[in-house]
């Protein structure tokens, strides 16, 4: 069974870029048609589909967010890795890494076999 782990500092300065990984075990992030995402949930709120990396390498990103997110993948590590620039205190969230078959957008739980357990990233000076 495929297991994702996030890790990464759990507090950021405003206009600083975040940077979180996502190691996974119990599979490869290379295997067919499986995409890795990047989802996250403020306080308060729910959950925002960021971003995605495919098992082919290739990327896609939230409209909202594309201009300050970049995902990409060490293979050699099985860990595919976030970076939010400029963050603001409206960054402040529970990030989440999870894996789907195919594309997927919708950020609601059911829609992915497996999620990392989700780190606490807060944004403040």
């Amino acid at each position: 069974q495929v297991q994702l782990q996030e890790s990464g500092p759990g507090l950021v300065k405003p206009s600083q870029t975040l940077s979180l990984t996502c190691t996974v075990s119990g599979g490869s992030i290379t295997d067919d048609y499986y995409y890795w995402s990047w989802i996250r949930q403020p306080p308060g709120k729910g959950l925002e589909w960021m971003g995605a990396i495919a098992y082919s390498g290739s990327t896609y990103y939230s409209p909202s967010l594309k201009s300050r997110t970049s995902i990409s993948r060490d293979t050699s590590k099985n860990q595919f890795t976030l970076q939010l620039s400029s963050v603001t205190p409206e960054d402040t969230a529970v990030y989440y890494c999870a894996r789907g078959y195919g594309l997927v957008v919708d950020p609601s739980r059911d829609k992915y076999d497996s999620w990392g357990q989700g780190t606490q990233v807060t944004v403040s000076s």
